[in-house]
């Protein structure tokens, strides 16, 4: 797939800044930012350091501006937005095009009859970006005067001026140390001069950040400027990296990073659309480094840039889509093994905290998707070495969810299991703000006890498989019956003619049995039918199917609540109360389309009309963050991108219900 915009889209602001683009490194760190050139987010940046891989991540070059000097006369190629609503300078106006080279943003400017391309990628495993600048046609020399804008913070946060940043000229340029504390870094150019001249610029303006009811405003250092004048054919190179650094001409760099994104396409079927094909290279951009306490090589998966770290859920869930159907299954169990070493009381962390602090395990799914993740590697290699290795922790997590564990998490005297307390939110559907709970679905949720008797089946399969004793298989294997014959029972919503969300729980309708059912028409039923085992009948599963797909299936994604519903939100924006309390409330989650498209072809057989509900999700590759997949929507058409650009469990999920329904025409 060949992303490339032209001046229709790079001419105009508002559509420029609307769409952005993203380069990571391997173990955290990330560089971002708009087509425009003005950052919109206080997460755009030249350089944001993971400097405690894959946490950490530190603002530290926040942009480089450039203004071409050609024949007399000055061309700024970057714009800047202030507190005060002013854009200055344009430069925007003479971006001729953009493109993506594999994964490498690719920027055309025009001056007069001059053509300057730049590209922006980092070098992997390491926090360093390049940026060259290559003059491809001109009638004489192009001089670039250069202005790099830095701090030192925290990516979450802003930087206000005024205070000291220990700024020394080294060969080729700069190095910052902030603090006595602080991780140097260094800013560096290939060719040409650097003038030491400090001083703050004030007053800049992230404009998403004020939609978000957030503060928007940043000041920045410039330490000085680079001036280099390039002839026709030349390239400059600036290098931001956190590790002493040699100016060099960054040719030999760009042709490593190309070699190994072509690696990264070496096992995709050749004739599947290249749009699929770009997955599988964005599938890359969340797989990071995470190393464990003796220092062992580990992995992780980031659950969605700019913001997100490492979540336990959203890993296993991602995880089948990003390795095993990008053939990497060492990856796959590597993040297996990493993941091992985390399990607690039977759970699995719901999320690794930026600041490094003890993993939070408040979540009741991590640990099943994790199970299922399992399963969905041994179904694809064959491992029996890694399959006995893990085995045991997965006879640890079963017996701490049949005794009881955190939360309430308990298997119950019909079998299903029950999770839920006050004040936490443990589903997937994890919204809170201060202490509400927006969807708390304490009880039997219905996802939960699909996963769960996923969880038994498979726990029966490998027991098997590795040669356990007949006893302890079919124990498995009657739990498991147990647990479909209850869940047909006691989750069919006969009347409305799909599951019930959630079961015994505070919420809900109180039945003549004394029991409350929540009949909200949600998307966490379409589990019931996408799992690889069978737990409804036939004419159930086809009725789930076409209730989600008439009630929730959107182009981008499943709404998360019926837009019927009296709770329904359609539009997910404004600050924090008003997002959270929108963000399960009929968002659309495009992660869901995966699910979805799986469990239509399990009723209907049909892997065109499958395919075709994966295949609408290709047009927005060119329209949010480009080549990737964003996290969430809009309820409402046109269902406008929202939440993090690019979403790990997005782009994995598409990918793996695209290759396992195969490349049927």
């Amino acid at each position: 797939m060949t992303i490339q915009l032209g001046r229709a889209d790079c001419g105009h602001y508002e559509i420029a800044t609307r769409k952005e683009w993203l380069v990571t490194n391997g173990i955290g760190g990330f560089a971002a930012g708009t087509l425009a050139g003005a950052h919109t987010r206080r997460y755009h940046g030249m350089l944001v350091a993971a400097l405690n891989p894959p946490l950490g991540r530190t603002m530290l070059v926040s942009k480089l501006d450039v203004t071409a000097r050609y024949q007399g006369q000055d061309y700024p190629l970057f714009a800047n937005r202030f507190i005060d609503g002013a854009v200055d300078p344009l430069g925007y106006r003479f971006l001729e095009s953009f493109r993506l080279d594999g994964l490498i943003p690719v920027w055309h400017y025009i001056m007069a009859d001059a053509r300057l391309e730049q590209r922006v990628w980092m070098a992997h495993g390491h926090n360093t970006t390049y940026v060259t600048y290559y003059l491809t046609q001109g009638t004489g020399p192009v001089t670039l005067d250069l202005t790099p804008l830095c701090t030192y913070r925290d990516y979450h946060s802003h930087s206000l001026g005024g205070w000291s940043l220990d700024v020394e000229p080294v060969p080729g340029g700069f190095r910052v140390r902030a603090f006595d504390e602080a991780q140097p870094y260094t800013v560096v150019a290939d060719r040409g001069e650097f003038t030491l001249d400090s001083t703050w610029y004030w007053n800049f303006n992230h404009e998403r950040e004020s939609e978000r009811g957030l503060d928007s405003r940043e000041d920045l250092l410039r330490p000085g400027r680079f001036s280099a004048t390039l002839a026709l054919g030349e390239t400059l190179t600036v290098i931001c990296s956190t590790e002493p650094i040699t100016p060099h001409a960054g040719l030999e760099a760009l042709q490593a990073e190309r070699r190994r994104q072509t690696d990264l396409l070496k096992n995709a079927p050749p004739d599947e659309p290249a749009w699929v094909r770009h997955l599988a290279l964005a599938a890359d951009q969340f797989i990071v480094e995470r190393s464990l306490d003796d220092d062992t090589p580990g992995a992780t998966i980031i659950a969605g840039y700019p913001w997100f770290s490492d979540w336990g859920r959203d890993t296993m869930i991602a995880l089948p889509g990003l390795t095993l159907s990008t053939g990497r299954p060492e990856l796959a169990a590597i993040i297996l093994r990493t993941f091992a070493r985390y399990v607690d009381q039977g759970m699995l962390p719901n999320r690794f905290p930026d600041a490094g602090e003890t993993p939070e395990y408040n979540t009741v799914d991590a640990t099943l998707w994790y199970v299922h993740a399992i399963y969905q590697y041994w179904q694809a290699t064959g491992d029996t070495g890694l399959t006995k290795e893990l085995y045991p922790v997965l006879v640890d997590i079963i017996d701490w969810h049949r005794r009881g564990t955190r939360y309430g998490i308990h298997v119950a005297d019909d079998g299903l299991l029950f999770s839920g307390a006050p004040g936490v939110q443990l589903t997937w559907m994890d919204a809170k703000v201060g202490d509400w709970v927006v969807t708390p679905r304490i009880g039997k949720a219905v996802e939960i006890n699909a996963l769960w008797h996923n969880a038994l089946r498979v726990m029966a399969g490998l027991a098997r498989h590795i040669g356990q004793p007949e006893a302890v298989i079919n124990h498995y294997s009657e739990e498991a019956e147990r647990v479909a014959e209850t869940f047909r029972q006691r989750f069919w919503y006969e009347a409305g003619g799909y599951l019930y969300d959630v079961i015994d729980g505070p919420d809900g309708e109180l039945g003549s049995d004394g029991q409350r059912r929540d009949a909200s028409l949600r998307p966490n039923q379409i589990f019931a039918v996408s799992l690889p085992f069978k737990l409804l009948n036939e004419a159930q599963a086809q009725a789930v199917v076409d209730t989600c797909a008439r009630e929730l299936w959107t182009s981008y994604g499943l709404r998360s609540l019926a837009a019927t519903a009296q709770a329904y939100t359609g539009h997910y924006g404004g600050p924090p109360l008003a997002r959270d309390g929108a963000y399960h409330q009929g968002t659309v989650w495009g992660w869901l389309l995966g699910p979805f498209a799986t469990a239509h072809h399990r009723v209907y057989g049909d892997a065109l009309q499958a395919k075709a509900f994966l295949a609408a999700m290709a047009d927005h590759m060119a329209a949010g963050c480009l080549g990737s997949l964003s996290e969430i929507f809009n309820g409402d058409p046109p269902h406008s991108p929202r939440g993090c650009f690019a979403q790990a469990w997005s782009v994995a999920e598409l990918l793996r219900a695209w290759r396992e329904l195969g490349n049927v025409e």
